[in-house]
């Protein structure tokens, strides 16, 4: 199974739960499989959360029983320095500092470090140094926040 079949599967029961599946990593096959979420909700994820998440997912795990192997699974929050992967955690974040890498550059340029202003038609806004930027989400290597320490 892909990881966005894995997605599919998984997310109706998380947020289900009132809860966002952010990101998930799926390296499955082999003696070290790991199949890693990231959820997140309004009012932030503690470890109760990713229990109970983890408790709910294994159940759907156990009954479809995609994936081959024996693996871990792990549940978390996604940190800090949290993934930006959707056009609502770009919109949800505006106002906030990123750090972006294209997958092909854009003017010469990958890596972007600054300010998000907002999404439209699938577009993220980010002003870095005074200088606004609009750059396609399917363009999008990675994106996190920058923590605010």
């Amino acid at each position: 199974m892909t990881e966005d079949e894995i997605r599919r599967l998984l997310e109706p029961a998380i947020e289900g739960m009132g809860y966002e599946l952010v990101d998930l990593d799926a390296r499955i096959g082999g003696r070290n499989g790991l199949l890693r979420l990231y959820i997140d909700s309004a009012d932030g994820v503690g470890l109760d959360d990713c229990e109970k998440v983890s408790n709910q997912v294994s159940g759907v795990l156990d009954v479809e029983d995609p994936i081959p192997g024996e693996y871990v699974l792990e549940v978390s929050s996604p940190g800090l320095d949290r993934p930006l992967t959707r056009p609502e955690h770009f919109e949800r974040f505006t106002g906030h500092e990123a750090k972006i890498v294209l997958r092909v550059p854009l003017d010469g340029r990958r890596r972007f470090r600054g300010w998000l202003e907002g999404v439209e038609d699938d577009v993220v806004q980010v002003r870095v140094d005074g200088q606004l930027f609009r750059l396609r989400i399917a363009d999008i290597e990675t994106a996190r926040l920058v923590p605010v320490l």
